[in-house]
C-alpha cells in the first residue's frame, strides 16, 4: 500500500492517542511510523502527567494514613519518617519502566520511531528533525499543554506547573494552588498529605467544573475537612516572585478590593491548551476553531484529505483514555474498517482521597433534556467501606424517568475510579436503573453502592 509513500500512517504524537494509533495501524498490516519529539514515549501522560501523579498520590496516602493516626486507629503503631528523595525515585522507576514498555511495543509490532519535532511540508510530506518523510495518512496526536496564565511567569522552582509541582526538592511551607479542577485538587492533595498547607484559589464559586452539582458541594466539604482552605469566586491578578517567596494578588471574580496573599510555592493549574503552534497546519490549509482546536468528523478525518486528528487537540474532554479509544478507531477507520467512539460515554475520575468518577449527564444537564429520577446511597451505609473506615461520599444515578435508562452516574468514594468502569459498560448497552439493580453483585464490595444506588431509582432501597 506504501508504493508512492515511505509510510502508510504516520503519526505525529506518542502519548497515549498517538502510540495506541500507531500500534493498531501497524497491528492492521498498514506501514507505521509515529514522531515523537521526548526522549521517551508516553507523552505528557506517562512522563509527567497520570502515571507519575498517581505514584505520588499514593505513596502520600500511605505516609498520610501513617502519620495522621488512621494506622493506628487499625492496631498499627508506626512513626512515620518521610524521605522525599526515595518518593520521588520510585516515581522515576514508574515512569521509566511503562515508557521502556511502549518502546517494546513498537519493536514488536514494527512500528518506526522517528526521533524529533514534526512540521507539515504539504500533507503528505512531514519533516520530522532534519529528515523528511511521506505518508498516505498522517494521524496529528500531539496532545496538549499546561495554558498559561497571563502576567504570570512560570519559573518551576517557586512558580510551578504541573511538571514542576512534581519535582518540588521539598515540602512547602504553604502552596497556592491556582485552579479548582482535577489537577490541582490532586497535586495539591498529594503536598497536603505531606505536610504543605495548601490553598485553592478557583475562579469560580465552585470546584470541580463540570462535574455533577451535588459532587462539587460535597468534594469541597471533604476537602476543607482535610485541610484544603479555599478561595472560591475569587481571581488572581499577578503573582510577584522575591527572595524564593511569592505575593498573589487576588480580587473577587465579581469585582472588588484587591488583597494579597504569600506563599513559598505557586501551582498553576487553569487547564490545558491544544499543542497546534509548529505543526505548519497552515501549509497545509487547515486551520483550528475558536479554542485552538481541530476539528473532525466523526471518523476523525479533518478538512484535509489524509489527515486525521484524535485526542487533546480535538475537541472533547483531555483524557488519556478518551485519545486511546480514538487512536485505535482512527486507525481502523484508515485501514477500511468501522473505528467508533462514543463519546457520550467517557468516564472522568479524580484521583485524591476519596476518589470522584462520574460519566454520563449530570442531573442538571440530564434535567435540561427532560425529566428525570435520581436514586442515592451513602458509602457510610455500605459494609466494605465501614469496614475500611471510608464513611465519606455516595453513589448517584440519574435515569430518564420515561425510559428508565441510566443518562449518568457520579460516585465519591476510595475506589471510584474502579467503580465507575460498570456505571460506563452498563450505559454503554443502554441499561435502564432496573437492570443495575437486578444485577447480583459480590458481597461486601464497593460496588454494591452502584446496585443500591439503582435500586433507590426504582424506588426499592433496601439498606437506605
Amino acid at each position: 500500500m506504501a508504493d508512492e509513500f515511505d509510510f502508510d500512517v504516520l503519526v505525529i504524537g506518542a502519548g497515549p492517542g498517538g502510540y495506541v494509533a500507531a500500534i493498531r495501524a501497524a497491528q492492521l498490516g498498514l506501514k507505521t511510523a509515529c514522531a515523537e519529539s521526548r526522549e521517551t514515549l508516553g507523552g505528557t501522560c506517562l512522563n509527567v502527567g497520570c502515571i507519575p501523579s498517581k505514584a505520588m498520590l499514593h505513596a502520600s496516602e500511605y505516609y498520610d494514613a501513617a502519620a495522621n493516626g488512621a494506622f493506628a486507629k487499625l492496631g498499627i503503631k508506626v512513626t512515620p519518617e518521610l524521605d522525599l528523595d526515595t518518593m520521588h525515585g520510585q516515581r522515576k522507576d514508574a515512569v521509566k519502566q511503562l515508557t521502556g514498555g511502549i518502546e517494546f511495543l513498537f519493536k514488536k509490532n514494527k512500528v518506526t520511531w522517528l526521533k524529533g519535532r514534526a512540521s507539515f511540508e504539504d500533507a503528505h510530506r512531514v519533516k520530522v528533525g532534519d529528515q523528511t518523510v511521506t505518508a498516505k495518512n498522517v494521524i496529528i496526536a500531539t496532545g496538549s499543554s499546561v495554558t498559561p496564565l497571563p502576567g504570570v511567569e512560570i519559573d518551576q522552582k517557586v512558580v510551578v506547573d504541573s511538571t514542576g509541582a512534581l519535582e518540588l526538592p521539598k515540602v512547602p511551607e504553604h502552596m497556592v494552588v491556582i485552579g479548582g479542577g482535577v489537577i490541582g485538587l490532586e497535586l495539591g492533595s498529594v503536598w497536603r498529605r505531606l505536610g504543605a498547607k495548601v490553598t485553592c484559589v478557583e475562579f469560580l464559586d465552585q470546584i470541580l467544573p463540570g462535574f455533577d452539582g451535588e459532587v462539587r458541594k460535597e468534594a469541597n466539604k471533604i476537602f476543607k475537612k482535610q485541610g484544603i482552605e479555599f478561595r472560591l469566586g475569587t481571581k488572581v491578578t499577578g503573582v510577584k516572585v522575591d527572595g524564593g517567596k511569592a505575593t498573589l494578588t487576588l480580587e473577587p471574580a465579581a469585582g472588588g478590593a484587591a488583597t494579597t496573599l504569600e506563599a513559598d510555592c505557586v501551582l498553576v493549574s487553569i487547564g490545558r491548551k491544544p499543542n497546534t503552534d509548529g505543526l505548519g497546519l497552515d501549509r497545509i490549509g487547515l486551520a483550528t476553531n475558536q479554542r485552538g482546536q481541530i476539528e473532525t468528523d466523526h471518523d476523525f478525518r479533518t478538512a484535509v484529505a489524509g489527515v486525521w486528528a484524535i485526542g487533546d487537540v480535538i475537541p472533547g474532554p483531555m483524557l488519556a483514555h478518551k485519545a486511546e479509544d480514538e487512536g485505535i478507531a482512527v486507525a481502523e477507520n484508515i485501514a477500511g474498517q468501522h473505528g467508533i467512539v462514543n463519546h457520550d460515554v467517557i468516564p472522568s475520575v479524580v484521583y485524591t482521597w476519596p476518589e470522584i468518577a462520574g460519566v454520563g449527564l449530570t442531573e442538571e444537564a440530564a434535567k435540561q433534556r427532560g425529566e428525570v429520577k435520581v436514586g442515592k446511597f451513602p458509602m457510610l451505609a455500605n459494609s466494605r467501606a465501614k469496614t475500611n473506615h471510608e464513611p465519606d461520599g455516595f453513589v448517584k444515578v440519574i435515569a430518564d424517568a420515561r425510559t428508565d435508562r441510566v443518562l449518568g452516574v457520579w460516585i465519591i468514594a476510595s475506589v471510584a475510579g474502579t467503580m465507575i468502569a460498570q456505571a460506563a459498560q452498563a450505559m454503554e448497552f443502554g441499561a435502564t436503573s432496573e437492570d443495575i439493580a437486578y444485577t447480583c453483585h459480590a458481597h461486601p464490595t464497593h460496588s454494591e453502592a452502584i446496585k443500591e444506588a439503582a435500586m433507590a431509582v426504582t424506588g426499592k432501597p433496601i439498606h437506605i
